[in-house]
């Protein structure tokens, strides 16, 4: 089973959902797919689609999965990957209403540099980022957080 993330951000993110059934069309997802679209209105019969649902339902949902499929926040990608699940994220963009601004970029790519994820900026992409999921080997994700919380507490220190 293949589970998407679309987050509970107030937006649409219909792009994502109508590349996906694009994927299931042209044979390239031949698995079962569970869509947590949050706020995003879609309409398939071929894929699941739901709502929200409670956290743990949610997790369950990712325990069970090959793989995910999520949005560019941060907690989704990191839910996914704390479960030792291969992820594929795909940004919220602000110029297609998807965003209040275009942060999801760097959160993907930094996460995609890092070797946690498979990061795509482009839609286009994620055809491509599927078939190569099976070879994909993440780099562990470890949590560290020392330097954010140096900086944190250096910026204290000069309040």
């Amino acid at each position: 089973m293949i589970l998407v993330l679309l987050g509970t951000q107030n937006n649409q993110f219909t792009r994502l959902l109508q590349e996906i059934e694009k994927c299931i069309e042209n044979g390239i997802i031949n698995q079962r797919v569970v869509v947590q679209a949050g706020f995003t209105k879609f309409q398939s019969d071929k894929m699941h689609i739901f709502d929200l649902k409670p956290k743990e339902v949610i997790d369950n949902l990712v325990d069970e999965a090959d793989f995910v499929i999520t949005h560019g926040g941060v907690g989704s990608i990191l839910m996914a990957i704390r479960k030792n699940k291969k992820v594929i994220a795909v940004p919220r963009l602000s110029e297609f209403n998807e965003h209040v601004n275009n942060h999801q970029r760097q959160i993907v790519e930094i996460f995609n540099d890092k070797g946690h994820i498979i990061g795509i900026q482009n839609l286009e992409d994620l055809s491509e980022a599927i078939k190569q999921i099976d070879e994909f080997k993440p780099v562990p994700y470890n949590g560290d957080n020392s330097k954010m919380l140096s900086i944190i507490e250096n910026f204290i220190d000069k309040c």
